[in-house]
């Protein structure tokens, strides 16, 4: 099952470093990972994918939580939550698939953010659903490239992680 796990850590070196190496030490791959500063300086949010079953994520959970950096880890699977991901598409844009692209663009609220003569770099953001969509449509008319954020994720409602 894929969990999807927010952590405020304290921003240091090597923070980073001991939370990977947790997830490597105890057979876990990270499908995906942000971290960026929240809005309190020194203060940092990752948000982890990870696949595993309840009872080995919540193991790695309570390792997590031991970590002196660590502040708070919620694993927001069982929970409502938003999450998005942020990718940029770069496009062959030959004449003939032109205005095919610019109308997929136009119905999944996609924009051109760079235009050459046989490219276009297109970006877009949405949850996993609307990304895989977008990116199934695009395929036949020729990715040269994709680059994507990593998910974030934040929960609904009053519930908050700080």
């Amino acid at each position: 099952m894929q969990h999807t796990i927010s952590i405020l850590v304290v921003n240091q070196f090597g923070v980073l470093s001991r939370i990977s190496g947790l997830f490597s030490g105890r057979g876990f791959n990270i499908e995906s990972l942000n971290v960026a500063e929240t809005s309190e300086p020194g203060i940092s949010r990752m948000t982890i994918v990870t696949r595993g079953d309840d009872k080995k994520v919540e193991q790695i959970t309570k390792q997590l939580n031991k970590l002196v950096d660590i502040i708070k880890v919620t694993d927001l699977t069982e929970e409502h939550f938003v999450d998005r991901e942020l990718i940029l598409v770069k496009m062959n844009a030959e004449p003939r698939v032109r205005e095919e692209i610019l109308r997929i663009v136009d119905i999944f609220r996609a924009k051109v953010v760079d235009v050459s003569s046989d490219n276009y770099t297109v970006e877009i953001t949405g949850d996993e659903g609307k990304i895989k969509g977008f990116l199934e449509l695009l395929k036949p008319l020729g990715i040269k490239e994709v680059v994507r954020s990593g998910r974030i994720a934040i929960s609904r409602g009053i519930k908050s992680i700080s």
